[in-house]
């Protein structure tokens, strides 16, 4: 009797020795597998400027389908000010890369309108991903809908860790507001600067600026644009500065730029694209990159 319990004991403590192990070794597996696992479905996320609507990138989807032959689809979201959604267009079955809208019933310009609309935000972008599960997407913004973003970014630190962001692209994004100084650093500045290190570490970030006297588009400061290197500089993977000039680069018109839309495909949409893209008239440009500051080592990819 005693040695039948001798060998009991013996068999418990040998499948302990190794079932404890192996499920400690699964859930590890599982847990890898679920933190790199990356699904087919990478949504662009356009936020639109101040005073501009649902409609605002209509005409540069057009151009994007047009020069990559690829019938992105596109789903719109306009926010109300109680957090309604209200949704228009769809996501196509079987299209891994559509644009997905989000803008806001008050668009209004300001500081304060500036805080609650990156609220708004996440309120659109929580609702996005219970349906369609995707845990990675990147990210288009235009004007101050790059400054929508990037508070977006700081302020859901918890949830971006699941659902992570790839690529940044801002289009003359005012960080320091309608501010041309370079030493003055205005509210929304000093909050974005001190908001910097709950940025995602693997994000590349790219800021573009369009000038025709390398001063200003028209609306934004070129100085303003390029604080954005007090934010993103060091705080992420790469941090890339782009200035376009010649024609169309006014405010309103960057967006719809045949320079931009080529940037666009390449760094955001990561195309292959032809390293002369067709235009239909000769403009300046001077150069695509004129500022590369790059963090984190290596090139930005």
């Amino acid at each position: 009797m005693k040695r039948k319990v001798i060998l009991a004991a013996i068999v418990v403590v040998v499948v302990a020795a190794i079932f404890f192990p192996s499920t400690a070794w699964m859930r590890q597996k599982i847990t890898h597998y679920k933190s790199a696992y990356r699904t087919p479905l990478d949504p662009t996320i356009m936020v639109p400027g101040s005073s501009a609507s649902q409609d605002r990138f209509d005409t540069l989807i057009t151009q994007l389908r047009e020069e990559t032959k690829t019938a992105h689809s596109v789903l719109k979201v306009k926010v109300a000010t109680n957090g309604h959604l209200s949704y228009t267009g769809a996501i196509k079955r079987g299209d891994n890369h559509p644009f997905i809208v989000i803008a806001f019933d008050n668009n209004r310009d300001g500081y304060v309108n500036i805080n609650k609309q990156a609220k708004w935000l996440a309120i659109a972008f929580k609702d996005l991903v219970k349906p369609y599960h995707f845990n990675h997407f990147s990210a288009l913004g235009h004007s101050n809908g790059g400054l929508i973003l990037s508070l977006f970014l700081e302020q859901n630190e918890q949830q971006l860790k699941s659902v992570t962001i790839d690529r940044l692209m801002t289009i003359a994004t005012p960080y320091n507001m309608e501010s041309n100084s370079t030493t003055e650093r205005t509210a929304m500045l000093k909050e974005l600067i001190a908001g910097r290190t709950r940025l995602p570490k693997k994000l590349v970030v790219y800021s573009v600026a369009g000038t025709e006297n390398y001063s200003s588009d028209g609306t934004v400061p070129a100085n303003s644009v390029n604080q954005g290197k007090y934010l993103f500089q060091n705080h992420v993977a790469h941090y890339t500065q782009i200035t376009v000039t010649g024609d169309d680069t006014t405010h309103s018109d960057l967006p719809q730029n045949k320079q931009i839309v080529l940037l666009i495909r390449q760094y955001l949409l990561k195309e292959n694209v032809p390293s002369r893209a067709p235009t239909k008239k000769r403009r300046t440009i001077t150069p695509t990159v004129a500022t590369r500051e790059i963090d984190g080592g290596g090139e930005t990819p």
